[in-house]
């Protein structure tokens, strides 16, 4: 009988999982909300599909993993969305499921645990300190020379971010936190850390056996932060290959990865370097592919595919153990923005680098694939003007990610 891999998904991604995980042979259910029948999911990777009610919390994704299992055996469950890491892993626990478990995976998701971790074992980070105590914050603020940033524990990218120029400032963030009443907005579900100027890079890894089998440096032409908070066209590019920077990076990721005794799977790192020192200071990790189709991105320039790794990983077994493809040593980037209409046309781009172009709607992006890493950061430059001036819309930044 086939082996059988329960895959849950509360956002519409992971179609290069599915597929991976049926072509290793395993049968595959999604479990995902009702509102994303109508996404263009790789059905035919799919042996079956569950559904969850829009507004499901993670008890009833657990319940419908339990209720599967109960006609056919569960031999995995991953969660492919980063909000569904820790649901997976509840799953995993109720059903008694070997993986990760939920209190581990904590060190992932919650960036104050996160912090606590990596500085514990060397890792720099910026100076930070939980909210729970009133004089403990006082001291902080009094000891460490702002901006600072006050940021959510579990939120993901630059949701609920907030910057502040002074003590006084952060006073008012948390006060404004505590009135709210509720425990999602609780000032002790928040980090503060001092805010550096610089530039932001990202590690994403595949790792197996503990070690890292692969890993694609890159580095973003503007933060995260500013592109969610002031607009604008995202990039990211993948840094040169001889330079002193990814290796320092490379090293570091390396060093976070034993810190956090990740044994197998897939992680994005982020890390910041210091625009005033140079030093790197560790933004977030997490156990996931990154966002913003950076698995597209590596998967031209240096021919692996997060989604597709993972999922090779995750089905792997004796008989059939894990393989990494032959690696490449090209450069990509990509452009990425808000488009201002449903369904932007960018037949007129005809540069022959474009190797991919992204169909979501509202969304225009593009992905740039060289031998050249020079080409590849022309190419960014002069489409994040044209994307500019002929498609760009900006949203209004949001506090939380919300369903």
């Amino acid at each position: 009988m086939k082996r059988h891999i329960v895959c849950i998904a509360s956002e519409f991604k992971g179609n290069e999982f599915l597929e991976e995980a049926q072509n290793s042979g395993w049968d595959v259910t999604l479990v995902t909300r009702k509102k994303l029948l109508d996404e263009p999911w790789v059905w035919t990777a799919l042996n079956d599909v569950k559904t969850v009610s829009d507004d499901a919390q993670p008890v009833d994704y657990v319940r419908a993993a339990t209720n599967i299992a109960g006609s056919r055996v569960v031999d995995r469950v991953v969660g492919l969305d980063e909000f569904d890491v820790i649901t997976a892993a509840m799953t995993r626990e109720h059903m008694q499921i070997g993986g990760m478990g939920s209190s581990y995976l904590r060190r992932f998701r919650d960036k104050l645990t996160m912090r606590n971790l990596a500085s514990k074992n060397g890792i720099p980070c910026p100076e930070f300190t939980g909210v729970f105590n009133s004089e403990t914050v006082a001291k902080y603020l009094d000891e460490t020379d702002g901006p600072w940033i006050v940021k959510p524990r579990f939120e993901v990218s630059a949701f609920g971010i907030r910057k502040c120029e002074t003590p006084e400032e952060v006073w008012s963030v948390l006060n404004d936190l505590d009135n709210r009443n509720n425990w999602r907005d609780h000032p002790s579900q928040f980090v503060i850390e001092r805010f550096i100027e610089g530039r932001v890079f990202h590690v994403d890894s595949v790792v197996s056996g503990g070690e890292v089998r692969a890993c694609g440096v890159s580095v973003y032409g503007t933060t995260p932060f500013k592109v969610s908070h002031q607009g604008g066209v995202f990039s990211s590019s993948i840094v040169d290959y001889d330079s002193d920077v990814r290796k320092q990076l490379e090293v570091l990721n390396r060093a976070l990865m034993i810190a956090f005794e990740y044994e197998r799977g897939v992680t994005h790192a982020e890390f910041l370097q210091s625009a005033a020192t140079g030093e790197f200071v560790l933004v977030e990790v997490a156990c996931r592919v990154g966002g913003a189709y950076i698995a597209n991105v590596l998967e031209h320039a240096c021919n692996f595919n997060l989604w597709r790794e993972w999922a090779k990983l995750e089905t792997a077994t004796r008989e059939r153990p894990y393989e990494l493809p032959k690696l490449r040593s090209d450069y990509a980037g990509i452009t990425l923005a808000l488009a201002k209409v449903d369904e932007p046309d960018t037949s007129h781009y005809t540069d022959p680098e474009i190797v991919y172009r992204v169909k979501k709607p509202k969304h225009v992006g593009l992905i740039f694939c060289s031998p050249s890493g020079e080409r590849v950061a022309s190419l960014i430059d002069e489409y994040t003007a044209k994307i500019s001036e002929d498609f760009l819309a900006v949203a209004p930044v949001k506090e939380r990610y919300d369903d």
